[in-house]
């Protein structure tokens, strides 16, 4: 599959191409936007420019990545320009009830995922790259526009705040730690 992938990443800007990274994009814009509704609508902007834009994307360099950095680039650009134009934060029209989704995540998935949204966005975003995404550091770094030393480091110090969260909460346990709850301590003799 990773095969494939790499295959895929460095070509031509195609139709089938870029519908094969959707799901990716949608995950992608789940985690930076925390709002499925804005999650699509962040995809859809993307996946516009590219099509606008598709002069402009270089044959043979990685579409992906490509994708990826005008999304980000969406995201902050749209941010800004909220920040700008803020309307009242009570009775605001744009607000909707949805309803939410018939499957339901485990409560350990739930945890995980609450522990990651509350990360802040320099190290979620490398996090859901680089881990959950499978981006590596030279891409995230390309899409983040950041030196492939600070993507490390973010996804470092990400995984270690994920951990010692968790750890806090009592939330999800590795097999090692799930061992030694049941163990106890050890009696010093």
């Amino acid at each position: 599959m990773l095969r494939d992938r790499k295959d895929h990443d460095a070509g031509e800007l195609s139709t089938d191409t870029t519908i094969e990274w959707i799901p990716a994009l949608r995950a992608f814009a789940r985690s930076l936007t925390k709002d499925a509704n804005d999650a699509d609508d962040l995809v859809q902007d993307t996946l516009l420019k590219a099509i606008r834009n598709r002069d402009k994307f270089q044959p043979g360099t990685n579409l992906r990545a490509w994708l990826f950095t005008i999304m980000r680039n969406t995201f902050y650009n749209t941010c800004a320009q909220k920040n700008r134009e803020r309307p009242g934060e009570t009775d605001c029209a744009s607000e909707m009830p949805t309803v939410s989704a018939d499957q339901e995540l485990s409560l350990q998935g739930k945890e995980v995922v609450e522990v990651v949204d509350h990360l802040p966005l320099p190290y979620r975003e490398t996090f859901i790259l680089v881990v959950l995404l499978g981006e590596s550091y030279e891409n995230c770094a390309q899409i983040c526009e950041v030196e492939i030393g600070t993507v490390k480091s973010r996804v470092n110090r990400a995984r270690a705040m994920v951990v010692e969260r968790l750890d806090a909460s009592g939330g999800v346990q590795t097999e090692g730690q799930s061992a030694a709850a049941n163990h106890g301590p050890q009696a010093q003799t």
